[in-house]
């Protein structure tokens, strides 16, 4: 299986492709989409739609993490990045996935044991359960490289209990 996660932005959108196979998990690809602050907000959005389209079709995940919207001081940041997150469900959808929404807490949770984690014991973690050599960058893409092993593990986890109580 390959899942891929998604850490939603107008500014910066990471992405992350996780291959889970016989209990082991390869990282195949990573990274960010970026777009210019000065470029109007359709373009943006339409830029990010794009690229994470084709993305999707070159590596053909089966499943798709995308961090819920949580807004702790920053609230100004909510419609931007709701609008991100629309976008990158819209071609989710239009690709066929199955989406998982998981939340930063969860993801922490997920990846290191503990839903209260700092980034650098995520980004740790990360890099030892993908057994990279160095720490994925920049911190979205390695943000996204957690959503994509904790919707993998998920996945895995919802698979586990239907083959059980069928």
């Amino acid at each position: 299986m390959i899942a891929l996660g998604i850490d939603p932005g107008t500014a910066i959108c990471g992405f992350g492709f996780v291959e889970i196979l016989s209990g082991q998990l390869n990282a195949i690809n990573f990274g960010v989409i970026t777009t210019a602050p000065q470029a109007r907000m359709q373009d943006r959005l339409l830029k990010i739609y794009t690229e994470l389209d084709a993305l999707i079709k070159t590596f053909q995940p089966q499943i798709m993490g995308v961090e819920k919207l949580f807004f702790g001081k920053n609230s100004t940041t909510a419609i931007p990045v709701g609008q991100a997150r629309g976008v990158v469900l819209l071609c989710g959808a239009q690709n066929n996935l199955d989406v998982i929404e998981i939340t930063p807490n969860e993801v922490k949770q997920s990846i290191t044991g503990y839903g209260g984690a700092t980034k650098e014991q995520v980004i740790y973690m990360v890099t030892k359960i993908l057994n990279l050599d160095t720490e994925p960058t920049p911190d979205d893409a390695a943000d996204a490289l957690a959503i994509a092993i904790a919707a993998g593990y998920e996945a895995q986890s919802f698979a586990r209990r239907n083959f059980l109580e069928n």
